[in-house]
């Protein structure tokens, strides 16, 4: 995979977004009566910021939280409670003409093209629909225009506007997937997972795609995937979730390089080198995720952790400073061995 080197792009430093203490429980029902007998704790206490400008990469192991914590802030699932703020609007609290105003400015690109795009409508459709809802443009060739710059901005070309999804590639339907995403001009995107249903030979070409077009548009990220590799190509900060929890956020660098919490090592040392001559024979993180539905007392990493004691198992620890990271971990340990 060969990847362009763009500069960072870092504006005022705002705050684009913020996340406050969100929860977002699932209710377990059983019974004739479908009674509440308990909750999946999908994300449990999640607080975070997003600066302008800047992409926050997201990691974790399937089943931690991500996709529920991004559907939350753009509020296509209800939280169970916590605050999230757009430019300093209150998202949970807001009306349904400023949410759809807020909208207009938050957007998402879904993981799986195949699935997030209309088989039954052609691309121009699919673009034109966006435009009609959020009263974009006001005649059929003002949209026509648009949907061609549009499409040249993804590097397609007029002659995609009459295919079906069908009638493309993997490549070819993100790339239609994140011009609709761009269609009312945002400023903030959520891209889960946006390369993962993609061959590898295209996956550079797209993520080099989403960097020029951050830099073009001065766009903010919340980019979530389960490739350590891509995620530190195109992240400024990386935040670390567990089991509905951030147990480690810092710089990207210091993360990958000099991680403070047990879990965030693991991941670090699980990534794969591609020279066989660097390659050391690494012990991958014992056991499966404990259930969300029954969590483990205390830290919920301490029963995978080589390094928990009593503490850990008794004390859930908060997150705090250490050395420029914000970690969830009583101790602070030092890893013999270095991630690469």
């Amino acid at each position: 995979m060969t990847m362009k080197s763009h500069a960072t792009y870092i504006s005022d430093g705002g705050i684009m977004l913020e996340v406050r203490d969100l929860r977002v429980w699932f209710p377990i029902r059983s019974g004739i009566l479908q009674r509440v007998v308990g909750y999946v704790r999908a994300v449990d206490g999640v607080s975070f910021h997003i600066k302008k400008g800047e992409t926050l990469g997201l990691v974790g192991e399937s089943g931690s939280g991500k996709t529920t914590l991004a559907r939350a802030i753009l509020r296509l699932i209800k939280p169970t409670s916590g605050e999230i703020y757009f430019k300093e609007v209150d998202i949970l609290k807001a009306d349904k003409k400023t949410l759809l105003d807020i909208r207009r400015k938050m957007q998402i690109i879904f993981q799986d093209p195949y699935a997030s795009l209309d088989p039954r409508q052609t691309v121009g459709s699919t673009l034109y629909e966006a435009m009609k809802i959020h009263k974009i443009v006001n005649s059929k060739y003002e949209a026509y225009k648009k949907a061609v710059k549009l499409l040249r901005e993804v590097g397609l070309n007029e002659e995609h506007l009459y295919r079906f999804p069908h009638e493309l590639s993997g490549g070819q339907r993100q790339r239609v997937a994140v011009a609709r995403a761009l269609v009312t001009d945002p400023e903030f995107l959520i891209l889960d997972e946006p390369t993962s249903f993609l061959d590898v030979s295209v996956q550079a070409s797209v993520l080099n795609m989403l960097k020029d077009l951050q830099k073009e548009r001065g766009l903010t990220y919340l980019f979530i995937s389960h490739n350590l590799s891509v995620v530190h190509y195109m992240s400024d900060r990386v935040a670390v979730m567990y089991l509905g929890k951030i147990v480690e956020l810092a710089d990207k660098d210091e993360i990958y390089f000099n991680p403070k919490h047990p879990y965030t090592y693991e991941l670090m040392r699980a990534i794969p080198i591609p020279d066989p001559m660097k390659r050391k024979i690494k012990n991958p993180i014992e056991g499966e995720p404990p259930s969300p539905i029954n969590l483990p007392s205390g830290c919920r990493f301490h029963p995978r952790c080589r390094f928990a004691t009593d503490e850990c198992k008794e004390k859930e620890p908060n997150l705090v400073k250490r050395d420029g990271h914000l970690v969830a971990c009583h101790y602070d340990i030092n890893f013999e061995d270095k991630v690469y």
